[in-house]
């Protein structure tokens, strides 16, 4: 898959005009839902059908981490996470749009003609049935049929998904995720919610109370998700591996903590320090809390990896 980044009126190095056709979707795709994956089933097969490669146009950051940081939403996804998706569901080509005041000044006729026609030689273009684009959102997808037919590339708008009996969007999931109900995210997701990194080194605390922990690096400070999980691994050598995960502050130990994804796999006892894993959240077992004493916190931790062992069918045997 190729992965360009920038913005094509700066003339940076990696935002050099795509020579090919290209058939494109906007959108910033956080999660990639099942309405995103219907909109990616419908660009490949017409991107094969006008002879041009599928491409999805992204932003980085989240628009509204530009305008009002205070209340943009959590991400569902690093820019990693997305992009291996994107790829296992057949794009050929992402480009990354560096999101920022100057972009978001763009006219929409300028949005087309720089990044759509000049940038990603868009022949199709698909959206969502309430895409907006160009400053101050004035362009609609009436505008952007008549500057396609000026520009010679088709445009076309897709109508809601729904699933679980309403409409799939990023907000839903995060809705879904923020009331613990991890069922009702992976209905909408297609998929269990997942939060993937690299094991870095921690305090050792886990492994003095009987309880090793991977601690996964989390790319951004406010996670979706806050509480005790069943969980499954994979990147290890056996696909789903088993476990509970804590993802909060870790109050009992940490006065002002930072969030911590921290994982004991069951029956296990390797050192994995520096791999890179996915963590899917399968069950929530409680909210994070805080105990007087270590004592009680082992004693809680000892009756949720018991309630994660019932709920992943795990034996128990050898360690934690």
């Amino acid at each position: 898959m190729l992965m360009t980044h920038g913005w094509f009126g700066t003339q940076t190095r990696t935002s050099r005009p795509a020579n090919r056709p290209n058939a494109v979707t906007i959108g910033n795709f956080d999660g990639i839902h099942l309405g995103h994956q219907a909109m990616l089933a419908r660009l490949t097969a017409r991107a094969a059908s006008v002879g041009a490669a599928p491409a999805v146009l992204t932003f980085e950051p989240h628009p509204r981490e530009i305008f009002t940081p205070a209340s943009a939403p959590t991400r569902l996804t690093s820019l990693r996470e997305k992009l291996e998706i994107l790829r296992s569901l057949g794009v050929a080509h992402v480009h990354v749009c560096r999101f920022s005041k100057p972009f978001a000044a763009l006219s929409a006729d300028e949005f087309v003609q720089q990044i759509l026609v000049r940038g990603l030689n868009a022949r199709y273009v698909l959206v969502g049935d309430d895409f907006r684009f160009g400053a101050k959102r004035a362009g609609d997808f009436a505008l952007l049929q008549r500057l396609g037919q000026a520009h010679g590339f088709e445009a076309e708008a897709l109508h809601t998904v729904e699933a679980a009996g309403q409409r799939a969007s990023s907000t839903a999931v995060r809705e879904a995720l923020a009331e613990g109900d991890m069922a009702m995210a992976a209905q909408l997701l297609g998929r269990p919610y997942s939060i993937s990194g690299r094991v870095v080194g921690g305090d050792q605390l886990g492994r003095k109370i009987g309880y090793p922990t991977a601690n996964i690096q989390l790319k951004h400070n406010k996670p979706p998700v806050k509480g005790i999980f069943a969980v499954r691994v994979q990147g290890l050598e056996q696909p789903d591996w088993p476990g509970v995960a804590s993802l909060g502050t870790r109050p009992t130990v940490h006065a002002n903590g930072r969030p911590t994804l921290e994982v004991h796999l069951f029956n296990f006892d390797r050192s994995i320090y520096r791999q890179h894993l996915r963590v899917e959240f399968l069950h929530k077992l409680r909210d994070e809390a805080k105990f007087p004493d270590l004592d009680t916190l082992i004693a809680q931790i000892d009756l949720d990896a018991r309630q994660a062992r019932e709920l992943l069918n795990v034996e128990l045997r050898g360690m934690g």
